[in-house]
């Protein structure tokens, strides 16, 4: 013979039944664990409740709204990301302002790949910016030496640190 049991929807009688039985006997059950933890039960919540509780300031505390505010100055530099992203970057906010392209991996040769519809990036460089670069696209970059003579050019050529 075999006893069929199939998945019910909802709770199951008996844990209805024993939250209820839990419901009707808290006051009890919380007096007879602070009997037995000799007051530490109740402690315990206390604490709970404090820490859930927001901080109170204890001075005045300007919160300015919105973005962040935008430098007139910038200090530009290319760099290479540890995911192989070509960049130009703003050291002194430290955002991306200008997206190159990338270094990719085809085998063990590694070449860049400027930042071009052709390439399959979704939003291409400039026209102007594109047109000082067009001819890196695709180089071998073998050795770390290569790499750094590859940023000085770009750099030259974008006329940036």
């Amino acid at each position: 013979m075999v006893d069929i049991f199939s998945k019910k929807d909802g709770p199951r009688r008996e844990d209805v039944a024993a939250k209820r039985l839990i419901n009707e006997n808290r006051a009890t059950i919380h007096r007879l664990a602070d009997q037995i933890s000799n007051g530490g039960f109740s402690r315990s919540r206390e604490k709970l409740r404090q820490s859930r509780q927001e901080p109170k300031p204890d001075g005045l505390i300007i919160h300015i709204l919105g973005g962040s505010q935008t430098r007139e100055e910038t200090d530009p530099a290319v760099r290479i990301s540890a995911n192989n992203r070509v960049f130009v970057m703003d050291k002194i906010s430290g955002k991306q302002l200008l997206f190159l392209g990338e270094i990719r991996s085809r085998g063990t040769t590694r070449y860049f790949a400027l930042a071009t519809e052709e390439n399959g990036f979704i939003s291409p460089l400039e026209e102007d910016v594109e047109q000082d670069l067009e001819d890196l696209n695709g180089i071998v970059i073998e050795t770390p030496d290569i790499q750094e003579k590859f940023l000085e050019v770009m750099r030259k050529r974008l006329e940036v640190s």
